[in-house]
């Protein structure tokens, strides 16, 4: 017990030695085998869930006193430390989408006929099937090797690479 008080006396900048070895003991003590283990124990900032390992490990650069007071809390200190249940996430597949319309081909060239016609070209670019980035580029390179001036791939690749930068950053901020 002697580095459970250790722990809770340290008050000045913690050198990464002693910050390892508090992490190892609480590992030792509730029987993991690293890191991910001993988040565990440790409860989330929101109350929902336990801390993730991402959370830890940025504790453990950018504010080890917290994380050093959260260790002896959860796990040193506690006579029988009990493991947290997961954040309640929901169920995969559980996002609400639009309205799903299932034309035949037939019904969709149609559609996209007469949505050109009436001059809706945002229609017909939502209703046309999505080419890869990588595609477009090469149809792209094509045309300009050709000499053949062609916006409606100008205008393709501009969306799609909107589509994709807009699809990182949702992902950038979803992790």
């Amino acid at each position: 017990m002697g580095n459970s008080k250790r722990a809770t006396q340290i008050s000045s900048p913690m050198e990464l030695d002693d910050i390892e070895e508090i992490i190892d003991n609480a590992i030792r003590k509730v029987g993991g085998d690293g890191e991910n283990d001993l988040c565990k124990y440790i409860p989330a900032e929101t109350g929902e869930g336990y801390m993730h390992h991402f959370t830890l490990r940025k504790m453990k650069l950018k504010d080890p006193f917290q994380l050093v007071q959260l260790i002896d809390q959860y796990v040193i200190q506690a006579q029988h430390p009990t493991p947290l249940d997961p954040k309640q996430r929901a169920p995969r597949g559980s996002r609400k989408r639009g309205a799903q319309y299932i034309f035949t081909n037939d019904q969709l060239k149609d559609l996209i006929l007469w949505a050109k016609n009436s001059g809706n070209e945002q229609l017909v670019s939502a209703l046309k099937p999505r080419k890869k980035l990588n595609d477009i580029k090469k149809d792209l390179i094509t045309s300009i090797k050709q000499n053949e001036i062609r916006p409606e791939l100008w205008q393709a690749y501009s969306e799609t690479l909107q589509i994709e930068i807009q699809l990182q950053k949702t992902q950038e901020a979803s992790s």
